[in-house]
Formats: structure tokens, C-alpha cells, sequence
């Protein structure tokens, strides 16, 4: 099982921020790997924001011959079609929660939080964001999948049920095929999940203008009319 007290890299746009975004990388990186883009993302029209950069646990990875890397969980092929390590993605779920429930031990209210991924972490984001039991400002899901969708639907929390959900994708990708993310993105439309869908011409990567979609979709869910969004009350 995967422990529930991850080690992370965190960065911070402000003082004393109130929204928090936690981006989990993708299999084989680690929290430093998206850690170079939070400048990029900085905007005048948004928060302070704290960046919350997981390290996910190092683990023995069927798809990687069974050598140890860090991974959310194991991963026994990349196709649609291919097992899923159900225990692991578990897990992971426990352990991304525990990072949420930190951020609110912080004063940052739940609406005030987006859960990101890329890849591998981009499939974790999504899986535990859906099924946390109060409402959050947003799912960003980089080059990636639904994991378990056919649980989906039975497992989603209706405080999450209208939560936005930006997807992006490469139309060259030849880890994860675009294919497979049209599935996650139509199995995810089908449930009525608000769907910002992008594709970009690009491999298993990050394309400069999927960094300027995301800073646009950072400031909608964060602005203060946002649905669901609120101030703190005062103490």
C-alpha cells in the first residue's frame, strides 16, 4: 500500500496563499518535473498560489520490466484494453487525498483547490478528484486517461459532479494514443462532467499553448465567480 504522507516539492506565486494546485507527474519523473512551470502559469488575474509537487512512492512497474520507478501505481500496458491495477489506484487515491486534506488543514478551502496530472498522474487526478466528497474548483488532466472509467459512474461524488475538467492531449502521442483519451473524455461527457477538451499538434509532451489554455482555465475556476467559489468567513 501506498503510504498516505508523500513527499513533495512546493512553490509558492504569493504570500500566504489561499488556492492550491497539486500536479502529480507522470510515470518514471518525479515532483521536480513539472516544478519549472509554475512562473509560466503566474497571471496578474490570478491568487496566490501554492504549487504542491508530489513525489510519487518508487515501486517495481510491470510495463517497465518489473524494475522499480516512481509510479502512482503499477502499469501492465498502455491501451485501453489493458489490466489496471485496481489495489494500486487505490491506493494512490488515499495517498492524493491526504495532500487535499493537508491543504485544507492550511485554511485553503476545498473550492480553492485544482488537482493536475500528467500521464500516469493525470489518471490518478482524475480518479481521486471525482470521488472526493467536497466540491473542487477543478481537474486538469495533461496526456492521460480515465482510469476504471466503468466505475465512474457508481463511484463519482455529486459534489464533484459539475466540477470542470480541462483535457489535453497530443495528436502524435505514441505512449498514450489520443484514442484512449477520447474514450476518457466521452465516457466522462456522457455523465453530463463539464469538458474542456484540447488537442494539440504534439508527442507525450507539453505544448506552449496548452500552458497558456491551462493559465486561462486557472483564472475562470478560480475567479471569485466561479461556481462554488467563496471567501473564507472571517475568524
Amino acid at each position: 500500500m501506498m503510504e498516505a504522507s508523500l513527499e513533495t516539492v512546493e512553490r509558492e506565486t504569493g504570500v500566504n496563499p489561499k488556492h492550491s494546485i497539486i500536479w502529480l507527474h507522470g510515470l518514471g519523473a518525479d515532483g521536480h518535473d513539472f516544478a519549472p512551470i509554475v512562473p509560466e502559469l503566474a497571471h496578474d488575474d490570478l491568487p496566490a498560489l501554492r504549487f504542491v509537487f508530489p513525489h510519487a512512492p518508487v515501486r517495481p512497474v510491470t510495463l517497465n520490466q518489473g524494475l522499480p520507478i516512481r509510479a502512482w501505481f503499477d502499469a501492465y500496458g498502455l491501451t485501453r484494453d489493458s489490466r489496471e491495477d485496481i489495489d494500486g489506484i487505490r491506493a494512490a487515491r488515499h495517498a492524493v487525498t491526504a495532500l487535499i486534506r493537508r491543504e485544507l488543514e492550511r485554511g485553503v478551502l476545498p473550492e480553492h483547490i485544482v488537482l493536475a496530472g500528467f500521464s500516469q498522474g493525470c489518471a490518478a487526478a482524475l480518479y481521486t478528484g471525482l470521488r472526493f466528497e467536497r466540491r473542487l474548483a477543478g481537474l486538469i488532466g495533461m496526456s492521460g486517461y480515465l482510469p476504471l472509467r466503468n466505475t465512474t459512474a457508481a463511484e463519482r461524488h455529486p459534489a464533484n459532479a459539475d466540477t470542470p475538467v480541462f483535457l489535453a492531449h497530443g495528436s502524435q502521442d505514441p505512449v498514450i494514443p489520443i484514442s484512449f483519451a477520447e474514450i476518457s473524455r466521452d465516457a466522462l461527457t456522457a455523465l453530463g462532467q463539464p469538458i474542456e477538451w484540447h488537442v494539440y499538434p504534439m508527442p507525450h509532451a507539453v505544448h506552449p499553448q496548452e500552458i497558456e489554455d491551462i493559465q486561462s482555465f486557472l483564472i475562470r475556476v478560480f475567479s471569485p465567480a466561479a461556481p462554488g467559489s467563496r471567501e473564507p468567513l472571517p475568524v
